[in-house]
């Protein structure tokens, strides 16, 4: 069973995301809970919950989730900003469970004036304070792969891999694997060999069990690139047949997949419609 979910804009309310990826034609959605350029966001009201809720029911939307606002760096040398980080993405975390949705992805942080190591130590401890204070609400952090541009951590498998095992409760981060980010960082999704190997490496070192997202992006920026510019499905440098490989891969075509591909029209029709008519089309029919 696959799930293909697209991120969607919030404007007019929470749930008009979910009202967006339904018309579109998906089964799940990824937003923002606020402006994800602001630190501040307007509170959530019991009215706002309820709406999103009773929508997905309505429109038959499943595996919702949430991406954390651009503004947090938990790898953070400053203590300012990394306090700051961290208050917000704790309100992120409470936000996304009020409205019932397990996971916000984040990318891990940029180590800026400080080093590779401290970033990643930086990150873990933010990771073990959030923990504290979550203390038994069910909602988890997702450490999204990246591509590895300036000082962005989470481009290697190894500096993710630092990261978990440096927090004390591993057991409740998981990893949204990008595929424009991790191709962008030098790891190849195709042909099948260099595929089986990338997925070998992440299953060796992070454990497939921990992917629990993936976001399916093409990328305008060739291979090995470190550049972060989502194309859409089959249009950028991975072409086609990554997305099929992954899409016909038993291990995590089950997994949730969100598109991130950029918005507007080709030749009259919109291009999230024609993006999962691409992806629909690589799926392979069971004979």
């Amino acid at each position: 069973m696959h799930h293909l979910g697209i991120h969607m804009s919030i404007a007019g309310g929470c749930f008009r995301a979910v009202e967006r990826a339904a018309e579109a034609g998906y089964s799940c959605v990824q937003l923002f809970t606020k402006n994800n350029n602001r630190w501040q966001g307007k509170e959530l009201t019991d009215e706002d919950v309820d709406l999103f809720k009773k929508t997905l029911a309505e429109r038959e939307i499943t595996h919702p989730i949430v991406h954390n606002a651009y503004l947090i760096n938990l790898a953070s040398p400053d203590d300012s900003l990394w306090g700051r980080s961290v208050d917000a993405m704790f309100i992120e975390l409470v936000r996304a469970d009020r409205l019932g949705i397990p996971y916000v992805i984040t990318h891990p942080g940029s180590f800026t004036s400080s080093s590779e190591e401290a970033g990643i130590s930086r990150i873990a401890t933010a990771l073990d304070e959030l923990h504290e204070r979550l203390e038994d609400r069910k909602v988890e952090v997702l450490l999204e792969t990246t591509a590895g541009q300036g000082s962005n951590l989470g481009w290697r498998f190894e500096q993710l891999q630092a990261m978990i095992e440096q927090v004390k409760e591993p057991e409740r981060v998981g990893i949204c694997l990008d595929t424009c980010h991790v191709f962008a960082a030098g790891y190849p999704l195709a042909p099948k060999n260099a595929y089986d190997e990338t997925m070998g490496t992440f299953d060796e070192l992070l454990g497939i069990k921990r992917l629990k997202a993936f976001h399916l992006n093409d990328s305008k920026q060739p291979f090995g690139s470190r550049k972060d510019r989502h194309e859409g499905i089959g249009q950028g440098e991975l072409g086609f047949e990554p997305f099929r490989l992954l899409l016909n891969d038993p291990r995590v075509s089950s997994i949730p997949m969100y598109l991130e591909t950029p918005k507007g029209e080709e030749n009259g029709e919109d291009l999230d419609r024609i993006n999962l008519a691409r992806l629909l089309d690589l799926i392979e029919k069971e004979r």
